[in-house]
């Protein structure tokens, strides 16, 4: 694996090399039944070591906030006052919670959820596209209109102030649940890795999705090719998206964890160095690691190096 040793130190010609104050929304961590680089343990000391304000681990078997809770407890009695990170989780709504579920995304929202994700692997665009029945994946959309449970999966989001991700749904199914999520009041929407090929959405749809409800794009460090394929890198694609639509409405991720690539720290770093090296300034590099992700979280600290509106 490759590491870059001063990811924590702060350089003298500016600050990107620091990942202090830095959040992520979308790692995966061990327990799972595809092993991981970190447990939700491992990945919660190499947040501290760095300095990172907040992570959200992410799972395709449903539930995460409550090991996310487990994990910042294991923080504050180890750490103490000599940290702020929060781990924080979500619920994905697959076939192993019972698919587009209220009741099991209430649970999820009052035990501290942050991110409600639409369907991953139950999804029938991820079906479809790993050459499986999409007719076995879980239905989000008929006859041009959300189904009747999404409505009230909406709710749920506004009144608890939470994200709705839209996992690994068609653009197609995206523009219908995105639509109908905003005119029911959810005011913080995530398209998730827009950039994967089993997402696959086109620069276009992107645009439109930005332009129209006011998204926020989660751009992610690497992509899975397939099975035996190596993971593909998204810097390059990424930076020039930044460059293209703007920095505010894009978020800086990694969707880490798999052992074939670097660590989590070493992705995230890489990430902004890249960013930063490719032309983006660095002060639009900490919006998207920052600002976009605080807002969205509801952390309420100043993020540091933040751009202010």
């Amino acid at each position: 694996r490759k590491m870059y040793p001063p990811y924590w130190v702060s350089s003298k010609e500016g600050t990107f090399h620091s990942l202090k104050g830095i959040c992520d929304m979308h790692v995966h961590t061990n327990p799972d039944l595809r092993h991981r680089a970190y447990s939700d343990l491992e990945l919660a000391d190499a947040a501290v070591r760095v300095g990172a304000r907040a992570i959200v681990i992410k799972s395709h078997l449903g539930f995460t906030v409550n090991r996310a809770a487990i994990a910042t407890e294991y923080v504050q009695k180890r750490y103490g006052d000599k940290t702020n990170f929060t781990m924080f989780g979500g619920v994905v709504m697959n076939k192993i919670i019972g698919g587009i579920n209220p009741e099991a995304v209430e649970k999820g929202l009052k035990l501290g959820a942050k991110v409600i994700w639409l369907p991953t692997q139950s999804a029938r665009r991820h079906l479809e596209k790993l050459g499986q029945d999409p007719n076995q994946g879980i239905t989000l959309v008929e006859n041009g209109k959300v189904v009747p449970k999404l409505k009230d999966i909406f709710q749920l989001v506004k009144d608890h102030d939470a994200v709705l991700a839209t996992a690994h749904v068609s653009p197609e199914e995206a523009f219908v649940v995105v639509e109908a999520a905003r005119n029911a009041g959810v005011k913080k929407i995530v398209i998730t890795h827009p950039e994967w090929w089993v997402c696959d959405y086109t620069i276009e749809d992107q645009i439109r999705l930005v332009k129209d409800y006011d998204v926020i794009l989660e751009r992610c460090y690497a992509q899975n090719m397939g099975k035996g394929q190596p993971y593909h890198l998204n810097l390059k694609d990424n930076a020039t998206l930044i460059k293209e639509i703007g920095y505010r409405n894009i978020m800086v991720a990694t969707d880490g964890g798999q052992v074939e690539n670097p660590d989590w720290e070493t992705e995230i770093y890489e990430y902004m160095h890249y960013l930063v090296e490719a032309g983006i300034p660095e002060e639009q590099v900490y919006y998207m690691t920052k600002t976009i992700p605080y807002r969205l979280l509801g952390i309420d600290d100043e993020p540091e190096g933040a751009v202010k509106d």
